[in-house]
Order: C-alpha cells, then structure tokens, then sequence
C-alpha cells in the first residue's frame, strides 16, 4: 500500500514532531493513526521496517485508476464531479492518483472555502507593522498573504477606529496630542508579541528537547528541565529574561548547568551495556543483563540497568505464533506420559525432551529436532536440515545415544505424538539403546512445555529479531548452529546462578 521509502519518512517524522499524531498526519498528507502508529512501534521494536508489503487482490485496478484521473482532467478538473459520475473512488483516494499520475494538475474544490485563522500574535505583529510603515499597506498585506481590507480590520479591532493607520510624521503638521498614546500603544503591541513569541519558543523547544506536549505547563517543570530550556535559547534571548519567564531561581540555574558540564556517571556502563547485548544476539532483558555486567565487574542494580537500557533503546524482541506441527494422526499405540509435566531432574541424563520446530526464511524453509535435558536445559544433540523427515531425528537421536554413559541409567526420552517418534526406524534405535518412550497428549502442548519453551526463546531472541532477506539457506543454518554452541556454552540463566549450562556442569564437578 505504501513504500518502504514513505513508511520510513513517515516514522521519522513522528518521531521528529515529539510523536505528535494530528501535525504529522497533517503534513504527510497520507497514513491513518492507526497504520502510523504500527508502523513506529514495529521500528522501535527491530530499528528497521520490512521492504515492503504484499498486497493480494487490489480493489481497483490499473484501467480503473487511469479512466478515473482521465475523466478529471476532461471534465473540469473537479474531484466532487468526477467521483458522482464515475461511483468510485472516495475524494482522498482520487486525490493521491491525481497527485501520483499528475503531480501539475489543479484540483478544484466546489463550494465555500473557509477563510484560514490567524494567531493573535500575528495580528498584533502585522499592525505595529502597518503603523511604522515605511512603503504602504498593500506590500504589508502581500507578504503575509491577506488582503488590505483585512489588514486595516485587524487595526481597527486592536487600536479601534478612530486611531490613524500610519505614525509617520507628515511634513509641516503640528503634532497631535493623541501621538504619544498611540506609541505607547505600539510598544505595548511590541513587549507583547515577544512575550507571546517567547512563550512559543519555550514550548516548541519543551516538544523537542523534553518530548513535552504542546499544552505542557512550564511552571511545572523540574529546575534540570527548566535550565535545559534556557540553555536551548539564551543566544536569542536575556537570560534574566527567560528566568524570570520560567520562575526559575539563577542559582539553581548555574547550579544545574554545572552538572550538566560534568562527565556522565555511567558513560562507562553504556558501553558496557551495549557490548553486552550486541555480543548476546540482543536478546538479554535486564536481570540477564545485570548478571552479564556482574562477570565483567560492572556492578549496577535493577533500577539502573533498566534506566540505561531504556535511554538506550535497547529492546528484546517479542514472541510470535509458532506454524509447524508434526501430528499426522494416530498410526500406532501411544506410550504413556511418563513425565507428567514434571520437567525437574536431579541428575543429568534422567529426562530427555524433543521436538520439531520450523524456521520460515525467504530463502525457504529449515526444521531443527533437538533433545533437551530437564537437568539444566543443555541442547545434548541436535540436527538441522531443510525436510522434516525421518532422517533428520534419527540422527539426532544416534548422536545422543553416542554421549550417554552405558553404565548409568537410560533417560525418559519424551516426545509428543508426531510421526518421526512412532516410526520403525526411531522404535527400533529406542528399544536396541534400551530407552523409555514417553509421549504427550494428543494436541496438548502444555505436555511438552520445557521443550517448547526452548524453541520460543531461540526464536524470540534469534529469529523474530531479524528480516533475513539476504541470507540463504546455508548461512541460515550456520547462524543458526553457532546460537546453539552459545546457548550451551555462554548464555545466561538466572536459573541456574547465572551460568550457561556447561558453566553449570562445571561448578558441579560434571562432565559434558
């Protein structure tokens, strides 16, 4: 519906105005609240927007666009006449073919125009103007685009009928007692209108430098935000001027500059923060965070952790609506569910977890089939492939199979009741390892939730977060593969004390 190029301008113009939906809709000329609205918040979610949309079955088609703007230009160039005869489309619609087919083109507009609203500030400005004139009143009237009768209304509203139009003094005429009253008046005119201008000032530099609204009242501002305002537009203003505009005390002026001039307490710690999230797929919410700061020797609490990473945008990505299932019907006896939706295990190697889960790219589609262990979630094996066959989870399995100690106790392999798990070739490795089946209930994913918990973090924290548009399948499965070798070897779990799994395995004395 809209380019990648409109979207995005859209966005940064949101942002520019203070996130302000009225003037940005309004100087766009296209967009609804809502489709802005998504549009910034899928940016502030990735920093990016996706290239483009595809848009299926479009309610007018190209010969119905181009017989619309013909009939326009035909028939007086008017939008009203042209969507009576022509049943379609609605006005703003034929506006922006108009604009798009023909930039040039006039569009008349039927019926009265409303005559356009002047600030106040304006009028005021616009009759000290015409009163110390130098040329005449129709040059004053051009350059703020009215007309002269309505510039000698807004006289005669401010200073009324009586007071004359022009100050200048005429040659050889005695001066009227009425002249200092009408300066006066005039300086009057002039003390307001710049406190009227700087009262502007302060608001618009309030929208920009504090993302304040419009309305906000500056006398409720902080003392640190009140100074920030008056270092914004000292250089077009007296400073006593402005402290005495925002009732703010010149000590505490000069005393929040002064902290404004010192180094940043935490300016080491943002590049820390940023190091951390960027080197851990920038998927780490604060607690990890702070757990990944702690092992480098940057000890900050919650509360600040949280501060900086919202100063800095730094964002998890959020979980989306899994796709694939595996179920294909029952096509032979179920085991029972041996776990229970007990996924504790007091020793590794006592319950195992698998799953299928799939990955949709541009370039096409791969599948992952992994075992989780309960004890403390190490990924023991794992395949990856591009068809979810029968292939791709035995050999998984052999491979878990190879790892596991023959002198210890077989593991509850735990499954729920898609087909990989119930044909020949899985039953036959099950029974000559000599392990123990257990499946889910048929459609109950709950069963299997540690599992499934697995995939969603490895999707929220690696796939949801890019767009993937330039990467094939191979590369895919690299990235992929090393997100797993660093979800064992590196990634935090507050669970287990802030160790990754092998780190665990480790303090514990265990071998991987």
């Amino acid at each position: 519906m809209y380019s990648y190029d409109d979207r995005m301008r859209a966005v940064k113009l949101y942002i520019k105005l203070g996130k302000r939906m009225a003037p940005t809709l309004r100087l766009l000329g296209f967009g609804t609240k809502n489709s802005l609205k998504a549009w910034c918040w899928e940016f502030e979610q990735r920093q990016e927007l996706p290239m483009g949309y595809v848009r299926r079955n479009p309610r007018f088609s190209a010969a119905m666009k181009k017989a619309a703007v013909e009939h326009f230009l035909d028939h007086g160039r008017s939008v009203t006449f042209t969507h009576n005869a022509m049943g379609y489309p609605c006005r703003e619609t034929l506006r922006q073919w108009i604009q798009e087919m023909h930039p040039e083109a006039k569009i008349r507009v039927l019926g009265q125009v409303q005559p356009q609203a002047h600030p106040q500030a304006v009028k005021k400005a616009a009759v000290v103007e015409l009163c110390i004139r130098q040329g005449s009143a129709r040059a004053i009237a051009e350059k703020l685009a009215v007309s002269r009768p309505t510039l000698y209304n807004w006289k005669n509203q401010l200073l009324g009928r009586n007071a004359p139009a022009s100050m200048k003094p005429e040659p050889n005429a005695s001066p009227s007692p009425d002249r200092s009253e009408l300066e006066k008046t005039v300086e009057t005119l002039k003390r307001d209108i710049r406190k009227l201008q700087l009262e502007h000032d302060l608001l618009k530099k309030a929208t920009e430098l504090l993302k304040k609204g419009l309305g906000v009242d500056l006398r409720l501002l902080s003392n640190r935000e009140k100074a920030l305002l008056v270092d914004a537009l000292k250089a077009s203003y007296a400073l006593a001027e402005l402290l005495l505009e925002l009732e703010l005390p010149r000590s505490c002026y000069f005393y929040h500059r002064a902290r404004q001039r010192a180094p940043e307490k935490y300016a080491q710690a943002r590049r820390s923060l940023l190091e951390v999230f960027e080197r851990n797929h920038r998927c780490y919410g604060y607690r990890r965070m702070r757990a990944a700061l702690d092992k480098e020797q940057v000890n900050l609490s919650e509360k600040v952790v949280r501060r900086l990473m919202k100063q800095e945008h730094l964002v998890a990505a959020c979980a989306k609506q899994r796709r694939y299932g595996s179920y294909r019907g029952e096509i032979g006896a179920a085991p029972e569910n041996l776990i229970n939706r007990n996924f504790k295990a007091q020793e590794p190697n006592a319950k195992w977890l698998t799953d299928i889960t799939e990955f949709q790219i541009p370039a096409g589609k791969v599948y992952l089939s992994p075992i989780i262990d309960c004890f403390d979630g190490l990924v023991i094996s794992w395949t990856i492939g591009t068809r979810p066959d029968a292939d791709l989870v035995n050999t998984m399995l052999d491979a878990a199979i190879a790892k596991v100690d023959t002198r210890a106790r077989r593991p509850i392999v735990h499954s729920d009741r898609g087909a990989h798990y119930r044909w020949p070739g899985w039953l036959n490795r099950i029974d000559t390892a000599k392990l123990v089946r257990s499946m889910s209930r048929k459609g109950c994913s709950p069963d299997n939730a540690a599992c499934e918990g697995f995939f969603g973090r490895l999707k929220t924290e690696l796939f949801y977060a890019r767009t993937w548009l330039d990467t094939s399948v191979e590369q895919f499965i690299g990235v992929l593969n090393e997100y797993i070798h660093w979800y064992n070897e590196k990634r935090i779990k507050i669970s287990l004390g802030s160790c990754s799994p092998i780190e665990y395995r480790l303090r514990l004395g265990l071998t991987t």
